[in-house]
């Protein structure tokens, strides 16, 4: 961003955040007995303890190897093995256990199945939502490789946001994302709000990797421009050596101020700061809505 602070060796004090084993233990042997997976043990998300603690996960359904190998990523890189059959069954016994309201669910890419895994997708969530029908559902997709046939699919299954990141800015995008394209993700939210206009659109920026402040604008006026309801925020964190540096940490008050001008822009929610995330109190940004 063009307004940031100088890298300190350690984080700054805006970024530190209570972490407690002990508060996640319930809900992962929860998702073990039903061998399940969350995002946010496989994308360590700065956030879990907290939500882990309140009973809240994001579901990571179709394994946890991913065929592509972004470099923000920590979801393992590799051979996926076979989708498991009782999934849609499991996930909506999770959701039932712990009576959501709202429930995200989120996948690995899986460009090595023939309809890249939509069908898999729409079956967990029909089953997640017969089994609690009074539950809201947002996914967070892949980009399916832009194919219509598996948004339509994923499209026709109950669901009330359908969210897909843009991740980063027009510029970075090759190098941040594997396979993925700038504009072919704008195409997949162009086309759930065209052909589903009563579905919330949701998509998110993670900022902190070398972009400008007006590369930041540009993207959300995309998004705007592109059909986009709901828009994210949030620091990028390297999950390790082997992925991409922070160039920057982005102030508070930036996030703020990208909030602001965001929601004047015309986005029906914006949701910005540093420990946000795309799935992380889902339900608050959509109280209202």
């Amino acid at each position: 961003m063009d307004s940031k602070t100088e890298l300190p060796l350690r984080k700054p004090e805006w970024l530190k955040k209570k972490f407690s084993l002990d508060n996640q233990r319930g809900m992962k042997t929860d998702l073990r007995s039903l061998k399940l997976h969350s995002v946010c043990e496989e994308a360590r998300c700065p956030n879990i303890s907290e939500c882990f603690s309140k009973g809240v996960a994001t579901v990571m359904i179709m394994g946890d190897i991913c065929t592509r190998a972004c470099k923000f990523c920590a979801v393992k890189t590799g051979r996926p093995k076979a989708l498991d059959i009782n999934e849609p069954q499991h996930v909506a016994e999770w959701a039932k256990a712990y009576e959501f309201k709202h429930v995200v669910i989120t996948s690995v890419d899986r460009d090595d199945l023939p309809d890249l895994g939509a069908a898999h997708f729409a079956a967990v969530i029909q089953q997640t939502k017969t089994t609690n029908p009074a539950l809201s559902i947002e996914v967070l997709t892949p980009d399916f490789q832009g194919r219509e046939s598996c948004l339509a699919t994923i499209c026709a299954a109950p669901i009330n946001v359908f969210n897909h990141n843009l991740e980063t800015v027009r510029r970075l995008t090759p190098q941040v994302r594997s396979a993925a394209k700038y504009d072919r993700s704008l195409k997949v939210i162009r086309y759930v709000k065209d052909h589903h206009p009563q579905m919330l659109t949701k998509s998110g920026l993670m900022l902190g990797l070398g972009e400008t402040k007006d590369e930041v604008l540009q993207s959300m006026q995309d998004l705007i421009d592109y059909g986009c309801d709901l828009l994210t925020l949030g620091q990028y964190l390297r999950p390790s050596q082997n992925h991409l540096p922070i160039h920057d940490y982005v102030h508070p008050d930036i996030f703020a101020e990208l909030k602001v001008t965001g929601e004047k822009m015309g986005f029906r929610a914006v949701f910005s700061g540093p420990f946000v995330r795309s799935s992380y109190l889902a339900d608050e940004l959509i109280a209202g809505l």
